[in-house]
């Protein structure tokens, strides 16, 4: 008798997480169309909408997925949007939301313009070359349970408990770190990173409004390096925190090591 060969069934939802830095002249107006676009294909999770652009999370089928992600498209500045896609075998959320709020992301300073005044950004395969240069100051603008678990050699710890703290951090960092450098020292060269791209992005552009111009953000953020960079060429030490049921990943976005204590 020939045996049978199990197969194991293909994950049944698709989770997108995604983010762009635009101008909406009127989020409100948005709100409504999205939230429904939503509704009516089953997808869940968190879109939130501001002056500044759209952030969030989705999950759905792989078609729901795809309209939704058409309907953004069509905004203003989301042609080109590329979503990070993992797979799930069960709905991670319950209901959806689409919220309208001051920022995408809550860096307190909400007159900010990316769009205009980010920094550089710096591909994966050419971020250790970066960061490896000692006149460069790397910065990891995570929260300091995010660090705790794996970072970047060479990398300074703001030990921030949220993101709208680092602006006060940085500002007190820059001035022990100008005293000590003296006033004869080149300009601050400064490179920053996050888990997907959009804290580094904003915070890119606040350095930019304290004026200080050489800096540079990982594209895409850790996941891309982890991702992309080869494991014996990596300057990632540990595993890298992630907002979902994997809690941690490593080299090649495979489950980490970390597990959720609710």
């Amino acid at each position: 008798m020939a045996s049978l060969k199990m197969t194991s069934a293909p994950p049944t939802f698709r989770v997108a997480a995604l983010y762009r830095f635009t101008r909406f002249a009127d989020p409100a107006a948005l709100q409504g169309p999205l939230a429904k676009a939503c509704c009516a294909l089953g997808v869940k999770g968190t879109l939130l909408l501001a002056r500044e652009g759209i952030n969030g999370t989705i999950a759905g089928t792989d078609a729901a997925i795809a309209a939704v992600l058409d309907h953004i498209r069509a905004l203003p500045g989301c042609a080109d949007l590329k979503p990070k896609t993992a797979w799930a075998d069960t709905m991670p959320f319950h209901r959806m939301k689409v919220r309208v709020k001051k920022e995408i992301v809550t860096l307190g300073l909400p007159d900010l313009d990316p769009v205009a005044n980010a920094g550089t950004y710096v591909e994966p395969a050419d971020w250790n070359a970066l960061i490896a240069d000692p006149d460069v100051i790397v910065i990891d603008t995570r929260n300091d349970y995010e660090v705790a678990i794996g970072a970047f050699e060479r990398a300074v710890d703001p030990k921030t408990a949220s993101f709208s703290a680092f602006p006060d951090w940085f500002r007190d960092y820059r001035q022990a770190l100008e005293a000590q450098r003296g006033p004869d020292a080149p300009p601050l060269k400064v490179a920053m990173y996050c888990t997907g791209g959009i804290r580094c992005e904003k915070s890119t552009a606040f350095l930019k409004s304290e004026g200080i111009e050489d800096v540079f953000h990982l594209k895409g953020g850790i996941l891309d390096y982890l991702e992309q960079a080869p494991a014996s060429e990596s300057l990632w030490r540990g595993e890298c925190f992630v907002f979902d049921e994997r809690v941690a990943v490593g080299h090649g976005l495979t489950p980490g090591t970390h597990v959720l204590c609710r």
